[in-house]
């Protein structure tokens, strides 16, 4: 895997990935214009263990709608200001979900599958949980 960053102007910076895909960084905390890099972790932290969580339950037959993780980081006082504390809650929307299925996509991206929170977790607490909402208006297709 490769990538690059270049620095455009102040604190923004541009990463290229080896796919050719973009993405801003600004570490300027007062006039941000993008997500910061440690931002940048925590959403694909998230974005990791999502991708998962849905393709699990997918494969399990499960009618998911809509799913949305909401994280939550604590940093370090001092430099350098590493995560201590990382929390992964998700929030998984369908039809007749099944809590023990979702409850097993979520400890799985986390105990197996997410490269991402599975590398992290070896400097910090990741800790996750779920809630499940029923979609409203629609029946089963059963």
């Amino acid at each position: 895997m490769e990538a690059s960053v270049k620095w455009l102007d102040n604190m923004t910076f541009i990463g290229r990935s080896g796919s050719g895909h973009q993405v801003v960084f600004d570490a300027d905390s007062n006039q941000s214009t993008a997500p910061s890099p440690m931002e940048m972790l925590l959403m694909s932290a998230g974005a990791c263990s999502s991708v998962d969580v849905v393709s699990i339950l997918k494969k399990a037959r499960q009618q998911v709608l809509h799913c949305e993780v909401k994280l939550q980081a604590e940093r370090a006082e001092s430099i350098p200001r590493v995560f201590t504390k990382m929390h992964l809650h998700f929030e998984v929307t369908g039809v007749n979900l099944s809590e023990k299925q979702v409850a097993r996509a979520v400890e799985l991206s986390a105990d197996k599958y997410c490269s991402v929170s599975l590398m992290l977790a070896k400097s910090l607490a990741v800790t996750h949980s779920f809630s499940i909402k029923a979609a409203e208006g629609l029946a089963s297709a059963d």
